[in-house]
């Protein structure tokens, strides 16, 4: 079930590296600093509409949980997209899961961001 890619992390775009970092941290309003304005953020089919509705968003969610957070795979799709997936292992239902971190960039920004199951 486990993809590791060849990708290291310090080749990521700074903004995602940095976003990232501030999202496993639980930093919602530095994580929302790397949004543009009119950013849509999309966690398991939910979606988030502008930069404050995912600054809440990032602020809220799994706050009822423990989880760590590993960068386990990372691929660049062309120059404005990327993926980075992650395991999260914590008290929430099912206590592992996989995620594909979808990242849309526009002007060193992210424009997107889709949260959904890994797909290998």
């Amino acid at each position: 079930m486990t993809q590791h890619t060849d990708l290291p992390s310090d080749l990521l775009p700074a903004t995602v590296r940095e976003f990232f970092a501030a999202h496993v941290a639980r930093d919602a309003d530095t994580a929302s600093s790397f949004l543009t304005e009119d950013a849509v953020l999309v966690d398991q089919g939910e979606t988030f509409r502008g930069k404050e509705e995912a600054r809440a968003f990032l602020r809220d969610a799994g706050s009822e949980f423990e989880y760590t957070t590993e960068q386990i795979g990372a691929r660049r799709v062309d120059d404005a997209h990327w993926v980075v997936i992650v395991r999260l292992e914590g008290t929430f239902p099912g206590g592992v899961a996989e995620l594909d971190y979808r990242f849309a960039l526009r002007d060193d920004l992210i424009a997107e961001l889709v949260i959904a199951n890994h797909t290998a």
